[in-house]
């Protein structure tokens, strides 16, 4: 029986790509290494780290003293592994990893590099368990599950012209349950933010934090550009059935004049925690309390996000969560 695991569930290790000099990082390079240096060293308390890097000299210098941490050399285009990543599911007690394919959102960038990463992982035995190459566009940040045969997508992704033009919605729907042994896939009709490259990925919308629970991303200000999209979102997550926790917005962050895809959903569990995005917001405080209340077996960590944003993700986005294999 195939299952899509939920991300709270044990993991082996958590996968990272880091920025480099040929990558869109290149302005602002020290200050985005910095801030993965600290989401690494965040998560490497709680669990194994996977680093790729394009030069091995520079990462051991920037991670110098960091333990837990794996270094790989490997040549990738970006740095959003979440969505060239492969993803685990359970099948039988055992883990396959499908490796679907990436076209960098529909063919908005360069994705040769970041296409291969699997396939390279895999032969050079980082991936040890059963692997599946998919003709079928997927990224990680498009999807979430609660363990339990339910998915959570968006329309605006998964439907979007670049991806697999030549599937319906209702091919595409079939085309989920059986690769994922789902019974039911929410297919969310609204929801955005502003200064998203992903045509609205869900893991910047609405996150499942327990097999009952949906976390998701409000917008309080009615004079917002956010408000009414959100507002109708939220009115879709109230008819799923499943218990909701509201996530408030940041207030709204510019760089060079362009509104930043900000949000509290964005956050990644590893082994007994949660890394929570932070913006040097008000709200960063209430999130993690919010966070806390709802998860009390884990621990709730704020990483600041600020800098990952620029380049339109943040932290969920910059890692991939490796499972680890049944006992």
């Amino acid at each position: 029986m195939k299952r899509l695991f939920a991300e709270w569930e044990k993991q082996d290790f958590l996968l990272f790509a880091l920025p480099h000099e040929k990558s869109d990082w290149l302005p602002y390079l020290d200050e985005i290494l910095l801030s993965y240096k600290d989401f690494i060293k965040a998560a490497s308390e709680y669990e194994r780290c996977l680093v790729l890097c394009a030069d091995r000299r520079k990462a051991e210098k920037l991670l110098d003293g960091i333990k837990n941490v794996t270094l790989i050399e490997l040549p990738t285009n970006d740095t959003w592994i979440r969505d060239f990543g492969a993803i685990d599911i359970e099948n039988e007690d055992k883990i396959i990893s499908y490796d679907f394919t990436f076209n960098a959102w529909g063919g908005k960038f360069e994705a040769a590099l970041d296409n291969e990463v699997n396939k390279k992982l895999f032969e050079s035995g980082f991936i040890k368990n059963k692997f599946i190459s998919m003709p079928f566009v997927l990224e990680g940040g498009s999807i979430d599950s609660n363990g339990e045969g339910v998915l959570l997508t968006t329309s605006k992704c998964l439907l979007e012209e670049n991806r697999n033009p030549d599937l319906t919605k209702n091919e595409i729907d079939a085309k989920l349950k059986e690769l994922f042994g789902l019974e039911r896939v929410i297919w969310l009709e609204h929801g955005f933010l502003k200064g998203d490259d992903t045509d609205s990925h869900v893991d910047t919308l609405a996150r499942f934090i327990a097999k009952d629970t949906i976390a998701y991303t409000t917008c309080e200000d009615e004079n917002d550009e956010h408000f009414d999209e959100l507002k109708k979102m939220e009115a879709e997550l109230k008819s799923t059935g499943f218990k909701l926790l509201p996530l408030p917005m940041p207030k709204p962050i510019f760089y060079e004049g362009e509104r930043q895809p900000a949000a509290y959903a964005n956050f990644v569990f590893v082994n007994g925690a949660v890394l929570i995005p932070e913006y040097d917001d008000a709200n960063d405080a209430k999130i993690k309390e919010l966070l806390r209340r709802a998860l009390p077996k884990h621990k709730i960590v704020g990483v600041n996000a600020n800098v990952f944003i620029r380049q339109h993700g943040s932290l969920h986005c910059a890692s991939m969560n490796k499972f680890a294999p049944a006992k």
